[in-house]
């Protein structure tokens, strides 16, 4: 159940997040405050910080961040696969 829910809320996340990466601060924000079991907003700070310094989209780290810590690898690997996602639809058509 929780794979599913990591799905739904960074699909939702990559749906509308149109802009890049800083682009997904307002969901990432609502999401800290309807399930602050995975992450708090000290955390989120955290995460940008950390994401702005790491190579790669900041939408993706903070994505993969969240996923690791909620279920371990495979919950990395749904969030990031489930925020991409819009954009590999959009590409292949």
């Amino acid at each position: 159940m929780i794979y599913l829910l990591l799905f739904w809320e960074f699909f939702k996340t990559g749906l509308f997040a149109v802009g890049g990466g800083l682009a997904t601060l307002p969901f990432l924000t609502q999401m800290s405050v309807s399930h602050p079991d995975w992450f708090t907003t000290q955390m989120l700070a955290d995460m940008i910080a950390v994401s702005e310094s790491t190579p790669g989209p900041i939408g993706v780290n903070m994505a993969t961040y969240v996923g690791y810590t909620v279920a371990g690898i495979p919950g990395a690997i749904v969030a990031t696969c489930s925020l991409v996602l819009r954009s590999l639809i959009i590409i292949t058509i």
